[in-house]
């Protein structure tokens, strides 16, 4: 498996877990938010499209989609830029921005991992025939 591979299948296991604790108790992780709990069902559909998302990151960490894996980096270091804006414009609590740091650290982690598969595909020798 590539370094990038496993940084998305790793977090394809985040987007799940997280997912599906939305899907599950929603008021549990708006509490641990410190938000205010909901009966409302959208924040479910979050959860929902949280696990779905996860399942693109497995997918596209299995099949090595390079397309795809850049991609990541690039929304998923926006999820930090944007969900720390939310916080600063007193939208959100500030335990969001964890939220966004662990997209950060993760979109950053398959960056350096992309360059580095990039790297040791032109080192590698050519495969017999």
């Amino acid at each position: 498996m590539s370094r990038s591979a496993l940084s998305a299948q790793v977090f394809a296991v985040y987007l799940f877990l997280i997912g599906g604790l939305v899907i599950v108790a929603p008021n549990g992780v708006l509490s641990a938010l410190q938000m205010p709990t909901t009966t409302d069902v959208w924040f479910r559909v979050v959860g929902v499209t949280a696990f779905m998302i996860g399942v693109f990151a497995w997918v596209g960490g299995r099949y090595r989609l390079r397309p795809f894996l850049v991609a990541t980096v690039y929304t998923r270091c926006a999820v930090f830029v944007l969900f720390t804006t939310f916080v600063v414009l007193g939208l959100g609590p500030p335990m969001l921005v964890l939220f966004g740091v662990v997209d950060l650290l993760g979109g950053l982690w398959t960056h350096w991992a992309l360059k580095a598969d990039a790297g040791f595909s032109r080192r590698a020798p050519a495969p017999a025939h």
